[in-house]
């Protein structure tokens, strides 16, 4: 049966550990959505933000799990918001048989920040024992980026958000250059899952050049990768249930 509220689940103690588990209608198994809100990973932004695209993927047959994760303001930053993560991620394999959710077929869709947590949880696999995010229970299997900030190195270089990838990581690339090869979905490739990357030539808040470059890395590693660059979309767009892009996207992921 279809749920117009979804469920609020935990994957751990603190406020924030927390994620809503959104259903579409029949029995499944359902392909299953993980939803990773962004806001350069500052408390301030919440997985609110991407209540109107969870209620569309679960009316187009998705399960979407719109996930929160400590963010730098609340107890986030290296390296509790990949733990968080990667937990909250996890949770799907012990959800899956409770609530009729497709362990083969899940999908990472993550806004800003949001795109580069989808695109790091992909590469856990390849993570060193002692990481965070090592040793993954679930990976997706595919990733949706949507004006993700892909390359942290980059983002640093480029001062997006005045520094945000500096504030999430706690320092530049030159003072932990370790966390960036980590955290870095631009360092981590090839993530050797299937993505599609969106992102508009509008962009004010991430500047549509991260995407750019990584996608021509991410081929060049032989990773899958497709590529939507909507001229006239801006960075909120991407996640505005009612647009075009959102269609487009849709339609490459397969529902």
């Amino acid at each position: 049966m279809e749920t117009s509220t979804p469920l609020t689940l935990r994957y751990g103690p603190d406020p924030d550990q927390v994620g809503d588990l959104w259903l579409p209608a029949g029995s499944g198994p359902h392909p299953v959505a993980v939803v990773i809100h962004g806001g350069y990973w500052r408390a301030y932004y919440r997985r609110d933000l991407m209540d109107g695209l969870a209620a569309d993927l679960a009316a187009r047959g998705w399960a979407a799990w719109n996930i929160e994760y400590r963010r730098v303001g609340a107890d986030g930053g290296w390296p509790q918001t990949f733990r968080d993560v990667a937990c909250a991620i996890d949770l799907l394999d012990l959800l899956a048989d409770r609530h009729g959710l497709d362990r083969a077929r899940i999908a990472a869709i993550g806004h800003s920040a949001g795109g580069q947590l989808g695109l790091w949880a992909a590469a856990r696999p390849q993570l060193p024992a002692d990481a965070p995010g090592a040793d993954p229970i679930v990976v997706p299997t595919t990733v949706v980026s949507l004006a993700g900030v892909a390359d942290l190195r980059l983002a640093e270089e480029l001062e997006q958000g005045i520094h945000a990838s500096a504030e999430l990581l706690g320092g530049t690339p030159e003072q932990v250059p370790g966390r960036y090869g980590l955290a870095s979905p631009r360092e981590l490739l090839p993530l050797s899952v299937r993505q599609i990357v969106v992102h508009g030539d509008a962009d004010v808040h991430v500047d549509p050049v991260i995407s750019a470059r990584y996608v021509e890395a991410a081929r060049a590693a032989g990773d899958p990768v497709e590529s939507l660059r909507p001229a006239e979309a801006d960075h909120f767009t991407l996640i505005d249930p009612t647009s075009a892009v959102w269609g487009e996207t849709m339609a490459l992921l397969g529902g």
